[in-house]
């Protein structure tokens, strides 16, 4: 299975083309939807998020709410190009509006002006934009919904704040609820303290980032691979996740605390009791490049939004002066949005093993493939 995206932040609309679902898969669009708006959601956000309210569009590949075998394109419409018409425009543009020079510290502003010969940092940023996750949101809905049918589920919660963290552990029974609150955070009371926390921020012009812990359940042994490097499953979700803007780490279980640990206090014993478990999850539900059959459980470091109001000290690109960078309209957090963007990521990235694994034209074949497996 193939994922491509086209599209910029204030173009006509985002688009995704997903190439190797199978048949016959039933499309939930009104879950899809549900995902777009957790996405748009989260105490922080900023003022696009009242201009957008993202829906998914099928343009092809989808009949009567099922796949039908074929490349399945889709978009999310950005309600916002109507006001930015005369400088998006495809086949004609005023180049000269809204052009951005004074590049800014964190983004991809210099090094993509250098790299594509570019002298207005708006060629570079409409794309490298945090917008562009729409669409893979929208992509993992779909992927979600084959997980699911199979009995694999994806979720997640928040679990830090700009250094205000809720160290629990939960059951993945309860991250749903998450969901229903404005961070994303499941102790109030930590909660509480990180708005206050971004409340402060926003006055003094600043910004915040945080940890998101995924945790996958459901899905059995096997998938990912020992025998060559590019397969191992930890590597495909690291990169993957890692591939989302602002996502600066990755954790597999344990993650870095590995390398405080002695052995026995980090590898996972094994029992068996009608099957093969693991007393403890330490390895994060990954061994040897493969999933064990334990719940799969990802931890991700989220920077700071580069785009802070006052603007971070910076020079212009053409005069080479010093002065403040520019200000594109941001957030103050968005790590509720990453919460979401994470979860679809991590949801493409397995369903695009398990179809690897198990082809099959149809879902009634990549399903009754999957429960012939131990």
């Amino acid at each position: 299975m193939k994922l491509v995206t086209a599209g910029e932040s204030h173009g006509k609309a985002l688009v995704g083309i997903l190439e190797g679902l199978p048949a016959h898969l039933h499309i939930d669009f009104d879950a899809i939807d549900r995902l777009l708006a957790l996405r748009q959601s989260g105490y922080g956000r900023g003022a696009r998020q009242k201009i957008e309210r993202d829906r998914v569009e099928f343009l092809a590949g989808v009949r009567a709410g099922e796949t039908l075998g074929s490349p399945v394109c889709f978009q999310v419409a950005n309600r916002d190009h109507a006001n930015w018409e005369r400088v998006m425009g495809a086949k004609e543009a005023d180049t000269s509006l809204r052009t951005v020079t004074r590049v800014r510290p964190g983004h991809a502003d210099l090094s993509g002006m250098l790299k594509y010969g570019q002298s207005d940092a708006r060629n570079i940023l409409e794309r490298s934009s945090a917008r562009e996750t729409a669409v893979r949101v929208a992509a993992g809905g779909i992927c979600r919904q084959l997980l699911e049918a199979l009995g694999v589920f994806v979720s997640g919660y928040v679990s830090e704040v700009c250094g205000v963290r809720d160290e629990a552990e939960y059951p993945f029974e309860a991250l749903e609820r998450a969901k229903d609150e404005p961070l994303f955070m499941l102790d109030p009371k930590k909660q509480a303290e990180a708005m206050a926390l971004i409340d402060r921020l926003r006055e003094e012009g600043d910004t915040a980032g945080g940890k998101i812990c995924i945790r996958v359940k459901g899905l059995k042994s096997g998938f990912g691979s020992c025998m060559s490097y590019e397969s191992k499953l930890d590597g495909k979700l690291a990169g993957a996740l890692m591939g989302v803007q602002a996502i600066k780490s990755v954790e597999v279980g344990l993650g870095a605390r590995v390398a405080s640990h002695r052995g026995s206090e980090v590898h996972d014993e094994i029992c068996y009791d009608g099957g093969f478990h693991r007393k403890t999850n330490r390895a994060g539900g990954i061994e040897g490049g493969m999933s064990n059959g334990e719940e799969i459980a990802l931890t991700c470091a989220m920077k700071p939004i580069p785009t802070l109001m006052r603007g971070l000290g910076t020079v212009d690109f053409v005069t080479h002066e010093p002065m403040r960078a520019d200000n594109e309209r941001s957030d103050v957090c968005a790590i509720c949005a990453a919460e979401i963007v994470l979860e679809s990521v991590a949801a493409t990235v397995l369903a695009g093993e398990v179809l690897a694994r198990l082809g099959g034209d149809t879902m009634e074949e990549v399903i009754g493939r999957y429960a012939l497996l131990p």
